[in-house]
């Protein structure tokens, strides 16, 4: 029987092909929306995990503002620390530098957004002071050149990202030309081989739009005045909650007792990169979401019509015998092909979206198969829900009006 009504459902959505396609575009829409966004959201997350993992769990990270937590797992970074300036000072980086149990401190100093190169200017770049200890620290590797040594206070050699090489100097490997910053000419040095980055990243930075000097080079340009996004110290020590409360504990003597900064440890930086992605997908998801209502509704209504202009059919299958339960069972079939459907399309184009955006960007979208699920019982949901009311219109016709009336 319900073979027979799915076959019956499929050839009465056949008869009016564009209708039943139009109809299924909210649901298209919604599914194809709510799986590439979750994709995406998964992925950045994965990259942004893989880059602190890359760290080590020995790296501590000092930022400015503070953090509020709930517990372990549930560190959460005030954002708009991020977008004000630093609180965060050279005399904290030599303080932090001097402490007995701290083998390295590499402070990332940001100068400006903007250089450029025979004619041609980028304005999105990150145009960063720091020292020869970043690589390392960030197991970051050079693809062409060199990276400056520690030694290198007052140089006019810098190291780029592999984007910055590509479009703002045309060139694969353009160590050895030129490039102005602030009125200022700089040498390439070298070139970053490509990485994931951007604000979620270790470094609030996206390395391959990274322009790198040296931190007293970097001050030259902003005359002594520094903007300190964040320090990366590395412990000697195993027991990281001691360095943290011995850094704590002398860096806001520098501070007249404030502690207007973070030190966050490897679970924390997970902690709050997992949470900004997640709080982003969920408010992106809701409103793609919001196409299959859309979708839900219009089902709804094109049913609606569907049993107005078929009222003689109906009118005619309850005359020979057709029950209520048949012809609630057809149009329920109806809807929900509709509605699985566009669900299937939907999942087919958000799979061909993330290809193309995995080979045309730098982001690699994570397809889930728990989304794919959830969204197949979406859209098996949005066509009971919704087709409900029509195919209950159906089946409470009376044979004789409907006959009468079709």
């Amino acid at each position: 029987m319900w073979s027979g009504n799915l076959k019956s459902a499929i050839a009465s959505l056949r008869l009016n092909k564009w209708r039943s396609f139009l109809t299924m575009l909210g649901v298209i829409v919604g599914v194809s929306s709510v799986v590439t966004v979750v994709s995406l959201g998964e992925g950045l997350k994965q990259q942004v995990v893989g880059q602190i993992n890359q760290l080590g769990e020995d790296v501590l990270t000092v930022r400015s503002g503070r953090i509020t937590s709930g517990g372990v797992g549930n560190a959460e970074l005030n954002i708009l620390a991020l977008l004000n300036t630093s609180t965060l000072t050279d005399d904290d980086v030599a303080t932090i530098a001097e402490l007995p149990k701290v083998a390295a401190t590499v402070p990332i100093n940001f100068v400006t957004n903007t250089a450029s190169s025979e004619n041609r200017r980028q304005d999105n770049l990150y145009v960063i002071g720091t020292t020869g200890d970043l690589d390392e620290m960030l197991n970051q590797k050079v693809a062409y050149g060199t990276f400056f040594e520690n030694d290198s206070t007052d140089t006019n050699q810098v190291v780029i990202g592999s984007r910055v090489a590509a479009q703002l100097l045309r060139r694969l490997n353009p160590v050895g030309h030129t490039l102005q910053i602030s009125g200022q000419e700089f040498i390439v040095q070298g070139v970053l081989e490509q990485s994931a980055g951007g604000l979620l990243s270790i470094a609030q930075t996206d390395f391959n739009s990274a322009i790198l000097m040296p931190l007293e080079a970097s001050k030259k340009l902003t005359g002594d005045r520094t903007n300190i996004l964040q320090i990366l110290v590395r412990s000697e020590d195993p027991d990281l909650d001691q360095v943290v409360a011995d850094i704590e504990k002398s860096v806001s003597k520098n501070h007249s007792g404030n502690v207007d900064f973070s030190v966050l440890k490897q679970e924390e930086l997970l902690s709050i990169a997992s949470g900004v992605v997640n709080v982003i997908t969920a408010f992106i998801t809701a409103i793609a979401a919001v196409s299959l209502l859309v979708g839900g509704i219009g089902i709804m209504a094109i049913m609606l019509v569907s049993v107005s202009e078929r009222t003689r059919e109906i009118g005619i299958r309850k005359a020979v015998g057709a029950t209520n339960r048949q012809i609630l069972n057809q149009f329920l079939l109806e809807g929900l092909v509709l509605s699985v459907g566009g669900g299937i399309i939907g999942i087919l184009i958000a799979l061909a979206a993330n290809g193309l955006i995995r080979l045309y960007t730098n982001l690699d979208p994570v397809v889930n198969l728990r989304v794919l699920i959830f969204a197949a019982i979406v859209s098996i949901g949005v066509g009971i829900i919704f087709g409900v009311a029509p195919a209950a219109k159906a089946a409470r016709k009376h044979p004789i009006d409907a006959l009468r009336n079709g």
